[in-house]
């Protein structure tokens, strides 16, 4: 038994195909987008090198879509438009290094011994306890928390030339503390 073939359905497959330059160029792509992006991964270090090479290569293989005469053959032909793409990107790149005689990144300091950063850390803390609670809470706001002379005159509710002199005196206790001694 025969099947019947509708002519005017089959001429309106035809007309959507010539409406659609390339209808399974789409479907290759969501086929086998995986599976290139794995080879274009194996071509560069960075991923997103790797997607910007697949993508460059699929926008040549989608130019070259008419001219493909055997469709078995795109991934083939897609993947030497990634290798041919990485090879023109490899000879274009720029040279942003050079060797020179004096290295460019300035002398690092040795940070020093984190045991004697912390027991001066703590000798400080012990010393600003010394200290009276009117000058300590102008000492920890001015030096600790980085406030002006007239915040923290707001904050404690007293003049400016009170916090002034409270802190130049502190400052003097502290300076003769003898645990602070090796600092200076």
């Amino acid at each position: 038994m025969t099947t019947p073939v509708c002519t005017s359905a089959s001429s309106a497959a035809t007309s959507a195909r010539q409406t659609l330059p390339y209808p399974s160029f789409s479907s290759y792509v969501k086929d086998r987008q995986p599976v290139l992006l794995r080879t274009a991964r194996s071509l560069t270090a960075n991923p997103s090198d790797a997607e910007d090479l697949l993508q460059t290569a699929l926008t040549k293989t989608y130019v070259a879509w008419d001219r493909i005469e055997d469709h078995r053959a795109v991934d083939g032909y897609v993947r030497r438009a990634l290798l041919n793409t990485r090879t023109s990107q490899w000879r274009k790149r720029k040279v942003d290094e050079f060797a020179c005689d004096e290295l460019p990144e300035p002398d690092v300091t040795p940070a020093g011994d984190p045991a004697e950063q912390q027991a001066l850390h703590d000798a400080m803390w012990r010393a600003i306890m010394k200290l009276p609670a009117r000058q300590r809470a102008m000492v920890v706001l001015r030096y600790y928390e980085d406030l002006s002379e007239v915040q923290t005159a707001e904050v404690l509710g007293v003049s400016v030339g009170t916090v002034k002199s409270a802190v130049s005196r502190a400052l003097g206790k502290l300076r003769e503390d003898p645990e602070l001694e090796p600092v200076r």
